[in-house]
């Protein structure tokens, strides 16, 4: 008979193996951003959302589609615009005159993953109605509570870069997001690559699930049972409160950072093959989980002063707990 750290060995192992192999195929895809790709998973197994933010062009939805083809699960693909409504996205009651009663149709929400093409082209008021599935797994329409399925992931990509037409994301919808990544511009070696592979055909229509949702609940179910220490623990919230601290900040991290922080780095942990988390995987975690939650003061921003060396400044005077504790 297995032993119990025997049987948490071999889980973390699976973890391991499966996140590899849609690791390996969304590669197939997006060349040369291992540690993007890395992140993503990372926020899939924590049971996060991710807000994918860079220029246009970069791949941000061809990631994004690679890793939901990745899982044998369902997909859909809302194309934010400034006409989309609210009742678009979680559905709406139709009156159905045979039956003479009302149906509920369901949105585009009603999926495994949900990927949100350029949100920040919607309204606040059509932004708004992700807050609440976002958050609890569930949509409320006329009074009537229905809740998602199981693995439930929003992917949102959004440009930073090109303002016109464009609604900022409010501080409460950033704050869902578990991480914001930003893919950055392909090595010349990998744009090269790009031309041969990209150019005749296009490489998401080979592109087979190497999973599926059931292994995924599966893993998110381990990735919860890594250990966390006290002083990890100690350490996860010092992190967040000296964001709450800065001068340079007008807003700090909320207690929602500290625990999608603190998630991420147990799914780090798991995808390293440990069932525990070192101060190191929270480190790790520190820009993609936090950066977007802060706001900077006026007198940061008027000194060029960027929210990345800002937060990589607050990290660093944070005691980092001995391994030993």
């Amino acid at each position: 008979m297995e032993s119990p750290s025997t049987q948490v060995d071999a889980d973390v192992d699976t973890v391991a193996r499966v996140a590899g192999r849609i690791q390996a195929n969304v590669e197939k895809v997006i060349e040369g951003k291992g540690e993007v790709v890395a992140a993503s998973i990372v926020v899939l197994l924590a049971e996060g959302h991710l807000l994918l933010e860079d220029v246009p062009g970069v791949g941000k939805t061809m990631l994004s589609k690679a890793l939901a083809r990745s899982i044998d699960s369902t997909v859909r693909r809302i194309q934010f615009t400034p006409d989309l409504l609210p009742s678009d996205i979680t559905g709406v009651s139709v009156y159905n005159q045979s039956t003479r009663e009302f149906e509920f149709r369901p949105g585009g929400v009603f999926a495994n993953v949900v990927i949100g093409d350029e949100i920040n082209r919607a309204s606040p008021k059509t932004q708004s109605a992700l807050l609440e599935c976002m958050a609890e797994r569930q949509v409320t329409v006329d009074n009537v509570t229905y809740h998602l399925d199981s693995p439930f992931m929003v992917i949102a990509t959004q440009n930073p870069v090109e303002m016109e037409g464009t609604y900022p994301l409010p501080e409460a919808q950033r704050d869902r997001f578990l991480a914001r990544v930003s893919i950055g511009y392909p090595v010349p070696a990998a744009e090269i690559a790009m031309l041969a592979s990209h150019g005749a055909v296009n490489p998401l229509d080979d592109l087979e699930p190497v999973t599926d949702s059931a292994e995924i609940r599966k893993m998110c179910a381990i990735v919860s049972q890594v250990h966390v220490s006290e002083a990890v623990q100690r350490y996860a919230v010092a992190l967040t409160a000296a964001t709450r601290h800065s001068p340079e900040l007008v807003l700090g991290a909320s207690p929602r950072a500290t625990l999608h922080l603190v998630r991420a780095a147990k799914a780090r942990a798991a995808l390293h093959r440990r069932d525990y988390v070192l101060p190191d995987d929270l480190r790790a975690l520190v820009q993609p989980v936090l950066a977007h939650r802060l706001l900077p003061s006026a007198e940061a921003a008027i000194g060029g002063r960027s929210l990345a060396t800002i937060l990589e400044g607050i990290a660093a005077q944070v005691p980092v707990p001995d391994s030993s504790s």
